[in-house]
């Protein structure tokens, strides 16, 4: 029953320090009979949504500022509920206030605990609110804090791997296609390249932000309220950008924790390829790097193994994110409008990609920055590839041959190289005159690797010069 907009049914409230009672219900003046404990067990989210204390506060705040301003409530009252609410954080961030874990949400047992304080006036703090758009707003002020920590660790990877890339300029590597050595490239241009798609992931996170960053609040229920709400300054006191335009979508609205879930999968997806190529190229068969034993395990029974736990862990992690968007999707594909219980879901497949990302950046950035790049391996390794063979076909090329003649003659080189034993740059010149007289003692220098990079000067490429771009470029991306 409601009288001026005030609830004046009694709200039942229970101290955390009680055992064996329950907090009563927000919505239980329907209702004769008590909450079975199993219903509760099963209804409750406060173990998941306790996390989500600090915005339902601050939300909780600027709404009863805005109730205040606009008249809805007395203003010495709505003054009294931010002095209140103010108190409730302090004490929980300090420890001396515990969320009940009995309680049914942390909508329920904030309020709860401002009525225990406060009396009839913490009662008026939810007059012209629903929870469905209370925790429409908590979700996503929780989430845009969220995105911004992830965005930053993003940008801490990134900005390891440019000084990486900045000390590798000149180490030569091969390039792989199908995992078998083509080309010749540096270990700073193979770096980059993950620069590049951890930009994109940021752009990404930094889209999907602007896209949650609309105020459902107001929304009500499901059709707002008739009282006269001033929308527009919560959303100003909040940081938000916008109000949501229609009630209906306001609560009933997720797909920003599935857009934010899928940019969160694309990061797993490279931090997932990324550490498979930390996995081979730290094997004793590649050998091109070596893992810091601060990020590096052992066997219990096996001596010499040194395990690249880390890498492997955020490979198997990256389908644990996946899975989550799998859940918000197949959460809400079947939901009519507005609200449904179901949508409670939402939060623990969403925070757990949230911490599972955050927890694989906090291991694998300084993995990267601790590890050790050997050089020679990698030059060996593409000298023994025959990498630099389309620049030993180009070459003929430039002598007047058409290319697909330069491409066998080169192709018989290799055969002879694989039966010799021997590379391009270690073939006796007569070997190379023997399959064709546009050779002479110039190829040499045309099939130096150092040279096969440095002129693939295309904006993009290998190169010095064009890496010496992409890592400026990166650096302004990150600020």
């Amino acid at each position: 029953m409601y009288s001026g907009g005030y609830l004046i049914r009694p709200y039942i409230y229970h101290s955390p320090n009680t055992k064996g009672k329950l907090m009563a219900q927000l919505w239980k003046g329907r209702f004769k009979k008590e909450l079975a404990k199993e219903t509760n067990d099963f209804n409750s989210s406060i173990k998941f949504d306790c996390r989500m204390y600090e915005e339902d506060i601050k939300g909780s705040i600027a709404h009863a500022t805005m109730l205040g301003a606009a008249g809805i409530i007395e203003k010495n009252e709505s003054e009294k509920i931010v002095q209140g609410l103010s108190e409730i954080y302090n004490d929980i961030k300090s420890g001396r206030l515990a969320v009940d874990m009995e309680a049914e949400d942390i909508h329920t047992f904030i309020e709860g605990e401002l009525t225990q304080r406060l009396g009839q006036t913490g009662k008026r703090l939810h007059t012209a609110r629903s929870r469905n758009d209370q925790v429409a707003l908590d979700i996503r002020m929780v989430l845009k804090k969220e995105t911004d920590e992830i965005s930053n660790k993003l940008k801490e990877l990134i900005s390891v791997l440019c000084r990486k890339a900045e000390e590798n300029k000149d180490t030569i590597m091969p390039g792989y296609t199908h995992l078998q050595r083509a080309q010749p490239i540096t270990f700073a241009h193979h770096l980059m390249a993950y620069c590049s798609m951890l930009c994109r992931d940021l752009d990404r996170l930094n889209d999907v932000k602007r896209r949650m960053n609309i105020l459902p609040l107001g929304s009500g229920a499901l059709a707002g309220t008739t009282y006269p709400l001033d929308r527009n300054m919560v959303a100003d006191l909040l940081g938000f950008d916008d109000i949501s335009s229609n009630s209906l979508d306001g609560v009933s609205d997720r797909d920003f924790c599935i857009e934010l879930a899928a940019a969160l999968s694309i990061v797993m997806v490279h931090l997932s390829r990324f550490s498979e190529e930390i996995i081979m190229w730290c094997s004793w068969e590649f050998k091109f790097i070596e893992l810091d034993d601060a990020f590096s395990t052992g066997s219990s029974i096996m001596p010499q193994k040194k395990n690249p736990d880390i890498a492997e862990l955020v490979r198997g992690k990256s389908g644990r994110v996946f899975g989550d968007l799998t859940a918000l999707l197949t959460i809400m594909k079947g939901i009519a409008l507005a609200y449904n219980k179901d949508m409670q879901e939402d939060k623990e497949a969403i925070f757990d990609a949230v911490d599972t990302v955050k927890m694989c950046l906090n291991a694998f950035t300084p993995m990267i920055d601790t590890m050790t790049v050997l050089k020679d391996n990698m030059r060996n390794a593409a000298a023994k590839g025959f990498i630099n063979a389309t620049d030993c076909a180009d070459y003929l090329v430039g002598k007047g041959m058409p290319f697909r003649d330069a491409y066998k003659a080169t192709g018989e080189l290799v055969a002879i190289c694989i039966d010799k034993g021997l590379t391009l740059e270690t073939l006796p010149i007569s070997e190379y005159q023997a399959v064709c007289n546009f050779f002479d003692e110039d190829v040499y220098t045309a099939i130096c690797l150092e040279k096969c990079v440095n002129d693939r000067l295309v904006t993009g490429g290998p190169s010095k010069k064009s890496v010496e771009e992409q890592i400026r470029k990166t650096k302004q991306i990150i600020g």
